[in-house]
């Protein structure tokens, strides 16, 4: 419950005064547990010179200035990145306690053209501090977990405290604040009032020593067992926007608080962190490891830097197996040392994943842009922790953990497509650093799609049938693009593409499965070609800055050089919620017969009555019978073809219950002949006839399935004669499931 919802009544008031209360009592017990200095929280406040984000901000719709963060990189730079923070970080793992202890140097430049007096940073671990964080009230209220639905037992809540904030030998003034008016018992941002502000175009630095309890794995990061995923445990500054960076016309703070269906939104900057943990750990993490580690106290020290990234995670087990590392290279990449950390039990997948792995490293340099960074380090889970699996960071991904993983089977498609989404995720989240909050369709729609283009050209776009579909008797599989299409709500679409990633009435899904389809119809429309120099522009452009929707598009429609068609494709979907629904109303195809009525016979006009016309009809058959004796009637000699001395009309309706695309209409007819016309216009409805000497068989709307946002495509093609083949095959599969629901109803 948030202040905003509350009336003005003094019961409530007070009931809401008592929840505040309660909340930050029990979160100064956490850090009063940790033996931490608590800092009054006081009301939230805003910034008088420096405003926040919108809460529900989303797609953009103007394009950004063409100097926005920085300007384009040209590869001339010192850095690949306009830098705009520096971590140095020195933190130390307690694995029995899941404790990480920090002493950060956070040096932030302020890019802007005015005075700084306050910064705002992510405390993400906080989210998991208690069912009362913004993380766990919306998951409450949507009535689903998180991926798997582990819940967190007692002893196993998350949290991030503030040992120290200082600035120059100065204390920090903190405070909890809530961008997105969400319950004030969640900590997940925080504001630092600074000592001294900075001025224009300079830098400061704050100390921040902190304490972080890691939960037990949810969500992408935490503990179980020995086994570490350490995600999102840092004080994380938050981006300071500029005018004409993602639709900002003035100095802006973009930091939202950690919502269950959203991610991470950072600058580029250099990280520089040293990590201690027992001798027997095995250790992976973001960047280049430096130098080998140091030893001291039975504890070793590992010292990783990265530069141009906006991230940092890592991961410590003393189970792990002695890690698979080979190494990559690729036109206008550097040589990239690959590491695969995974238990011993799970290593099927580590050599399936490092094989994926070099083939994504392979396809998306190609198709996209050159992989920019020295290494690449991949996580297997164990068992229990398949909550920190599927998760991307900078250079560091974690994928699928299973036990045996034969050819051809889901197991091995599973690990493949996991893979694959993750590293791509190093693309569109890493290198191309999107606002997941606000636009998740830039990151993870834009990274669906592009990964079942690689599934398509690895020849792996089809899901395996499982042996349980088999011994069922469905033989059937579907493709890639089917199984998007097939979760994309296509008929009642609730929320555009666009739409952020918290505030959807149908879930995050649809920023997945619709965005892939809808891009996938666009590059129907556009051609492969065309759809390739596109998107290897919008790289090129936006490669370490942040993009927004209206980026991408002007840089789709540039690259492939027909902006119409993009921005016809993105007004109806990812600005709105166009629904695509056209459909074959009627077909026919009917001989046409000479009708009643008076001519003109060679002078002299006739009147013929229904009798006098069926006579013509039979004597002109007769003659065209004979004129052609060894053609059967109604066929034509050596051919299919219908024929007679009539000609066919054949007919086609087709009717419009959604947004107008562009659409082909291909008719076939019997004597292996065929018209296609275009249907590019606004109607609601349209016509389109033939006069042909032979009969039409069939009606195909959209022949060449460019829309797969289309809310059926049973309703796109006719036949004159019955086919039931469609029909059978799915009253036979239903009927086999059916068959065995009720074999086990009866042997229960």
């Amino acid at each position: 419950m948030t202040l905003t919802r509350v009336s003005h009544s003094a019961v409530k008031v007070l009931s809401i005064t008592a929840l505040l209360l309660a909340g930050s009592v029990f979160h100064e017990e956490i850090m009063a547990q940790a033996n931490v200095a608590v800092t009054p929280i006081a009301q939230p406040v805003t910034d008088t010179g420096i405003a926040l984000a919108p809460a529900r901000g989303s797609a953009v719709s103007v394009a950004s200035l063409p100097d926005a963060w920085g300007g384009q990189r040209s590869g001339a730079e010192a850095t690949l990145s306009d830098r705009v923070v520096h971590y140095q970080i020195a933190a130390t793992l307690d694995p029995v306690k899941h404790t990480v202890e920090g002493k950060q140097k956070l040096t932030w430049r302020n890019r802007s053209k005015v005075e700084v007096r306050s910064v705002y940073l992510h405390l993400y671990m906080n989210a998991f501090e208690g069912g009362e964080s913004t993380f766990f009230t919306e998951q409450r209220n949507s009535g689903k977990g998180f991926r798997t639905g582990v819940g967190t037992k007692q002893g196993e809540w998350g949290h991030i405290a503030l040992r120290s904030v200082t600035q120059g030998g100065a204390k920090v003034a903190w405070s909890y604040v809530h961008p997105d008016n969400g319950p004030q018992t969640d900590h997940t941002v925080v504001r630092f009032d600074l000592p001294a502000a900075v001025a224009p175009g300079a830098s400061t630095v704050m100390d921040i020593d902190f304490l972080t309890k890691l939960p037990r794995v949810i969500a992408r990061t935490g503990y179980f067992g020995s086994f570490h995923l350490v995600g999102q445990w840092f004080p994380k500054i938050g981006v300071l926007e500029l005018p004409g960076e993602r639709g900002a016309t003035a100095p802006r703070w973009n930091v939202h608080e950690h919502h269950q269906e959203s991610e991470f939104y950072a600058d580029f900057g250099n990280y520089d962190v040293t990590l201690t943990a027992p001798k027997a750990y095995t250790i992976g993490a973001t960047g280049v490891l430096q130098a080998p580690p140091v030893e001291k106290n039975g504890m070793l020290t590992h010292h990783y830097v990265q530069g141009d990234v906006h991230d940092f995670a890592w991961t410590a087990d003393n189970r792990s197996a002695k890690p698979l590392q080979e190494s990559w290279t690729g036109p206008g990449s550097p040589k990239v040392a690959l590491s695969v950390i995974y238990p011993p039990e799970m290593k099927a997948s580590a050599i399936a994943a490092m094989k994926a792995a070099k083939d994504s490293l392979a396809y998306f340099s190609r198709t996209l842009g050159p992989y920019p960074y020295k290494t690449l380090t991949v996580v297997v889970p164990p068992f229990n922790a398949a909550e920190a699996g599927g998760m991307e960071y900078p250079t560091f991904m974690t994928v699928e953990g299973k036990t045996r993983v034969e050819p051809k089977t889901m197991a091995a498609f599973d690990i493949d497509f996991v893979t694959i989404h993750e590293f791509g995720h190093g693309y569109f989240y890493g290198i191309l650093a999107s606002n997941e909050h606000e636009e998740p369709m830039l990151d993870e729609g834009l990274n669906e799609y592009w990964d079942h283009r690689m599934l398509v050209e690895r020849k792996q776009d089809v899901y395996p049938v499982t042996p349980f579909l088999k011994a069922i008797g469905i033989t059937f599989s579907a493709k890639g693009f089917d199984g998007e299409r097939a979760g994309a709500p296509r008929e009642e679409p609730a929320d555009p593409i666009g739409e952020n990633a918290y505030d959807r009435l149908q879930g995050i899904g649809p920023a997945y499965v619709r965005s892939a389809t809808m891009m996938r119809d666009l590059e129907a429309r556009l051609g492969k070609d065309a759809t390739e120099r596109a998107f290897k522009e919008y790289y090129k452009r936006w490669k370490f800055r942040h993009p927004s929707v209206a980026d991408l598009r002007e840089a789709l429609a540039d690259g492939s050089g027909q902006r119409a068609v993009v921005e016809a494709v993105f007004a109806q979907q990812v600005y709105a919620t166009a629904k695509i629904d056209d459909r074959v109303d009627k077909f026919s195809s009917d001989e046409v017969l000479p009708q009643r009525g008076t001519r003109d016979v060679k002078g002299t006009w006739v009147e013929e009555n229904a009798d006098a016309v069926d006579k013509r009809v039979a004597a002109l058959r007769a003659a065209w019978n004979k004129a052609n004796p060894n053609v059967k009637a109604g066929t034509k000699a050596g051919t299919r073809a219908a024929a007679g001395p009539f000609p066919y009309r054949t007919s086609v309706v087709l009717r419009r219950r959604g947004a107008p695309v562009p659409q082909t209409v291909l008719v076939k007819f019997a004597d292996g002949s065929s018209e296609t016309v275009t249907w590019n216009n606004e109607a609601r409805w349209q016509r389109y006839t033939w006069l042909k000497p032979s009969r039409a068989v069939s009606v195909e709307l959209d022949p060449q399935r460019m829309h797969y946002l289309d809310v059926s495509k049973l309703d796109d093609s006719r036949t004159l004669k019955a086919d039931t083949r469609a029909s059978r095959r799915w009253s036979a599969d239903l009927a086999a499931i059916f068959t065995l629901l009720f074999s086990l109803i009866a042997n229960v």
